[in-house]
């Protein structure tokens, strides 16, 4: 009997050492790969001129006051209703001729 739990003790802490060593291998090719994911994001990084606009709940294009501004929110901020045509354009008929 205590062979047979000195067995299933030395599976469980092989097991455990192989999840561990699997992991430290999955997170250092994550760390090689994160600058690259970076570089090649097929969104850019929001504009020095974004950066003074929130999403702080609007959603229509009377209530935008620029391209710029409904831009930024059909870009960032969920729930917009500002592209009818679903063309990435935003208050065409307002702001984004």
């Amino acid at each position: 009997m205590m062979r047979l739990i000195l067995i299933a003790l030395l599976a469980f802490g092989a097991w455990k050492g192989y999840e561990h060593y699997q992991a430290k291998k999955l997170a250092a090719m994550a760390q090689e790969d994160a600058p690259a994911a970076l570089n090649f994001s097929s969104k850019p990084g929001p504009s020095p001129s974004a950066a003074k606009f929130s999403c702080d709940g609007r959603t229509h294009c009377s209530q935008m006051s620029s391209c710029a501004e409904a831009t930024y929110f059909l870009n960032n901020c969920p729930g917009v209703k500002m592209d009818g045509n679903n063309d990435g354009v935003p208050c065409e008929q307002q702001w984004c001729r």
